[in-house]
């Protein structure tokens, strides 16, 4: 699969593009723009080939020497979107994780059909308080930041009470060994699988599991989550990709598609999560 940054990086590279064509319509060389804005010549070449990402100011400045400044806001703009779309984890969770659990809100609320592939941990839909206090108290220990664990768990199971909504459909999918990934103690973890069994009723949600026997059709991937058919949320170890490329999404509703034939549904991944549960002890 292609590298999830690539949307980024597309974005980023129109900003670079515009700003060259800005450049190049006020018969400036890239040598005459840097003198014109107090700049070595090589910021401008890294801002012109999207290896620098350039500030707000920047922006302006650029505009202002090629007489084009009209042209500053709407890349201000667009440069700003192009940087929403890689957010840090450490960036986003600077203050603690509750915000974060609930700026998404709108678009959980909004969307119709989520699909969601998880290969490490319970998806963030699934998860029952203590499971996901446990986690997040995880999350914060690794990226040295605010520790509101207790408020971002509570905050992430109201935001899950859109699988209550019938209009809703809510495919997910998760490898066998995040059922045995321990989160919180055995008391912890046997609450979380019993939910999972609980959940798998509604009429809303699809719940499928990947025996760790199943013939491969795809590799395991870090954990995505899809919107209707309009972005893709990749979840790395150090950020939360948004892609919104049709290619890119139809690309990660294809390896969807192939893990869902792998999966087991109904009784069958029934029976798997309670094998896990007889394994607790």
């Amino acid at each position: 699969m292609t590298s999830p940054s690539s949307s980024v990086q597309e974005a980023r590279k129109a900003v670079a593009d515009r700003l060259r064509h800005i450049r190049q319509d006020a018969g400036l060389t890239g040598r005459d723009l840097a003198f014109r804005c107090g700049w070595s010549p090589s910021k401008a070449s890294r801002i012109e080939n999207a290896n620098t990402r350039p500030s707000d100011q920047d922006i302006r400045e650029w505009c202002r020497a090629c007489g084009a400044e009209d042209e500053a806001a709407d890349l201000i703009s667009a440069s700003r979107t192009a940087d929403s779309m890689y957010r840090e984890w450490r960036h986003l969770q600077r203050t603690g994780m509750t915000r974060n659990q609930t700026s998404d809100m709108p678009l959980y609320q909004r969307t119709r059909h989520m699909r969601v592939y998880c290969s490490n941990v319970v998806p963030g839909l699934l998860q029952t308080q203590g499971y996901a206090e446990a986690l997040l108290s995880t999350i914060a220990d690794v990226f040295e930041t605010p520790n509101d664990a207790a408020e971002a768990a509570a905050a992430r199971v109201e935001r899950s009470k859109v699988l209550y909504d019938p209009s809703k459909r809510f495919a997910l999918i998760v490898e066998e060994d995040v059922l045995y990934f321990p989160f919180g103690d055995a008391e912890t973890m046997a609450g979380q699988l019993g939910y999972l069994l609980t959940v798998m009723a509604l009429p809303s949600v699809s719940l499928g599991v990947i025996p760790r026997t199943a013939p491969r059709r795809m590799w395991t991937l870090e954990g995505f989550l899809t919107f209707d058919t309009t972005r893709v949320q990749v979840e790395t170890l150090s950020a939360n990709i948004i892609i919104t490329r049709p290619s890119e999404i139809a690309l990660y509703l294809r390896a969807f598609e192939r893990f869902s034939k792998m999966a087991v549904y109904g009784a069958k991944a029934r029976a798997l999560i309670l094998e896990a549960m007889t394994a607790l002890g």
